[in-house]
C-alpha cells in the first residue's frame, strides 16, 4: 500500500477536498437535524403556539420532513459536484505537475532539448513552465560552449605538446644537438602553453572576480581619452610594424574617469584583434568621440571583417568565426571576452559590426565619462593578462 508520504500529488489533493467536503456535509447535517428543529421549536413558542393537543407535535413533525427531503436532494447534489470537480481539478493539476517533472529530469539527464508546455493552469504555472524552458536554454548554450571549449583546448595544446615531445625525442636520439635553434622551439611551444593557461585564468579572474564580487577591483580615476589611446598605441606599433599592419589614432583627449590598466587592456585586446585579422598593408583606425555623458572608442580595421551570423557569438568565450586563421595567428579566442567583461564592470557596452567577409569590422566601446557610479579602489592586485 502507498504511504502517504510517497502517495501522488493529485490523490492527496483529490483526497483532502473530499474531505473538506465530507466536512461541510456533516456540519451541514447536524445544523439540519440536531440544531434546526430547536431553533423551529423556539420560534412556535415565541408565536404562542403551544399546548397538549398534539398541535406542536405535528407541527414540527412537518418541519423535520420537509427539511429532510428538501435538504437531502441538494446535499447530494452539491456533494457529487464538489466531488467530481476537485477529482477534475486534482487531475489536471498532477497531470501538469507530472509534465514538469518529467521534463526537468530529462533536462537534469543532459537532454537540454526539452521543453515544458503551458498547462493552462494559470499564469503562475506558465511562468514557471517559462523558467524551466530559459534554464534548459542556458543550459544548452552552456553545454555547447563547453564541448566546443574542450575541444579547441585539445587543439590548442596538441600542437605545442607533439612539437615539444618530438625535439625531446630526437635530442635524446641524437638526431638534434641541443642548440639554440632546437632550444628556440622548445621555449616556443611551452610559451604557447602558458600564454593559453594565462588566458584561462585571466578570464576566469575576469568573470568571476569583477562579476561576482562586483566592481570593487576597478579602480577608476581621471585621465584622457587619447592619452589611454596613444599608450596603447606604443605598446602594440612593434607587433603592427612586424606585420605590416599601419595603426592610426585619431580624436580628442576627452577627459573621463577609469581604471587606466584596464582600458589600455580593453584597447590592447583590440588592436590584437584588428592587428590578426588585417592583411599586411591594411589599416586600423581608433577614434575617440563624446556622445552626450559617454566617451566612445571605435576601433575599426580593414581586414578580413565577419559574416553576419557571427557578429552576435564574437565576445563568447572560446568563439572563433574563422577557426583556421586564428589558430594559425595564435589567438586562443578569449581576448573579446575580458574586453566584454572589461567595459560592462565599467558600466559600458562594447559591440561589433561588419559590412561582412571581405569588408572590415567596426568595434565600438562605449564608456561613462564620470565613471563607475559605485567603482570604490580597491588594493587587490589588478594583472589580468589577455
Amino acid at each position: 500500500m502507498t504511504s502517504p508520504q510517497r502517495a501522488r500529488f493529485g490523490t492527496r489533493l483529490f483526497l483532502g477536498t473530499t474531505l473538506v467536503v465530507l466536512v461541510c456535509l456533516v456540519t451541514a447535517t447536524l445544523v439540519a437535524v440536531v440544531i434546526a428543529p430547536g431553533m423551529f421549536h423556539e420560534h412556535l413558542h415565541q408565536a404562542g403556539i403551544s399546548g397538549d393537543d398534539g398541535l406542536t407535535d405535528h407541527i414540527e413533525m412537518a418541519f423535520r420532513g420537509t427539511l429532510l427531503r428538501a435538504w437531502a436532494p441538494a446535499a447530494a447534489a452539491a456533494v457529487v459536484v464538489a466531488i467530481v470537480l476537485s477529482w477534475w481539478v486534482a487531475r489536471r493539476v498532477e497531470r501538469a505537475v507530472g509534465e514538469l517533472s518529467t521534463s526537468t529530469g530529462r533536462i537534469a539527464a543532459g537532454r537540454y532539448e526539452t521543453r515544458v508546455d503551458a498547462s493552462g493552469l494559470g499564469r503562475e504555472f506558465a511562468e514557471l513552465a517559462d523558467a524551466v524552458n530559459e534554464l534548459a536554454r542556458r543550459l544548452n548554450e552552456t553545454e555547447t560552449t563547453r564541448r566546443r571549449m574542450v575541444a579547441d583546448l585539445g587543439h590548442e595544446m596538441r600542437t605545442p605538446i607533439a612539437t615539444i615531445e618530438s625535439h625531446l625525442e630526437a635530442v635524446e636520439d641524437g638526431v638534434r644537438a641541443a642548440d639554440a635553434d632546437t632550444i628556440g622551439v622548445l621555449r616556443t611551444g611551452t610559451q604557447r602553453l602558458r600564454r593559453l593557461a594565462e588566458d584561462l585564468s585571466a578570464v576566469s579572474r575576469v568573470q568571476e572576480g569583477i562579476v561576482q564580487e562586483g566592481i570593487d577591483r576597478i579602480r577608476p580615476e581621471p585621465t584622457g581619452a587619447r592619452c589611454l589611446v596613444d599608450a596603447a598605441v606604443a605598446v602594440a606599433t612593434p607587433s603592427y610594424d612586424a606585420a605590416g599592419v599601419a595603426l592610426a589614432a585619431t580624436g580628442d583627449d576627452i577627459p573621463l574617469t577609469v581604471d587606466p590598466a584596464r582600458v589600455g587592456q580593453v584597447l590592447g585586446n583590440l588592436f590584437d584583434n584588428a592587428r590578426r585579422h588585417t592583411p599586411p598593408g591594411g589599416t586600423v583606425t581608433v577614434t575617440t568621440t563624446h556622445r552626450g555623458p559617454d566617451v566612445v572608442f571605435t576601433v575599426a580595421d580593414t581586414g578580413c571583417g565577419i559574416a553576419a551570423e557571427h557578429l552576435s557569438h564574437v565576445f563568447d568565450r572560446f568563439y572563433r568565426a574563422d577557426d583556421a586563421r586564428t589558430r594559425r595567428d595564435g589567438g586562443s579566442g578569449i581576448g573579446l571576452t575580458i574586453v566584454r567583461v572589461l567595459v560592462e564592470a565599467h558600466g559600458g557596452s562594447v559591440t561589433a559590426s561588419s559590412a561582412g567577409p571581405g569588408a572590415g569590422a567596426v568595434f565600438t566601446v562605449t564608456l561613462p565619462a564620470a565613471g563607475p557610479a559605485s567603482a570604490e579602489p580597491s588594493d587587490r592586485p589588478a594583472n589580468l593578462d589577455s
